[in-house]
């Protein structure tokens, strides 16, 4: 039967089949986001996924410095939930203070009302990146993210969780500024 007949007989016997709304996701404010002029100003995080040998899923938070492009937290773990994801940023802020914005997609994790609640009890501004699926929206994380896919993520096979935590632990290490690694906006030389 199509659909054609399927709705002239409801309407015909005066049924109605009640349409399932979507999720409804707490939106933080969107304001236009603004040039970091030195460190600890902005941070942009988000979610890169991968698998472990059996084929169990995991994700890594990422969470950069825009200003100094330092890899401030990876975070491996197969669940990462709002709470965890604060939790980190947390963590973060003990030893660096609390940035003055932060960016990220429009992720579940991300959108939550613990972020939401965490942003507003430490005075953060948070921006969500309006453009689905466009990497610019979020470009220094983005970046971040495919450098991590190409030289850690695409050349390891991972065997349980503690084996990815190491290995995106040194990839963290070996990425930041403080180490000696060239790089493209430095014309190729190193930052020390």
């Amino acid at each position: 039967m199509n659909w054609k007949k399927l709705y002239r007989i409801y309407s015909e016997e005066g049924l109605t089949v009640r349409k399932r709304g979507g999720r409804k996701r707490t939106v933080g404010t969107r304001a236009p986001m603004t040039i970091p002029q030195g460190p600890n100003q902005r941070w942009s995080s988000d979610f890169v996924s991968d698998s472990l040998l059996c084929g169990r899923r995991f994700r890594i938070l990422n969470v950069i410095d825009d200003f100094s492009r330092e890899c401030l937290a990876a975070v491996v773990d197969t669940s990462l939930s709002g709470q965890r994801v604060a939790r980190e940023l947390d963590q973060i802020a003990d030893t660096r203070g609390y940035p003055c914005l932060v960016v990220s997609d429009n992720g579940t994790e991300l959108t939550s009302n613990t972020i939401l609640k965490w942003q507003e009890d430490r005075k953060v501004d948070w921006h969500y990146t309006t453009a689905a699926r466009k990497p610019m929206s979020n470009g220094f994380v983005e970046s971040f993210n495919g450098r991590m896919r190409d030289e850690c993520s695409n050349k390891h096979l991972f065997d349980n969780s503690r084996h990815a935590r190491n290995l995106v632990a040194a990839r963290r290490t070996d990425f930041n500024p403080y180490h000696d690694r060239p790089r493209s906006s430095l014309a190729g030389l190193t930052p020390g």
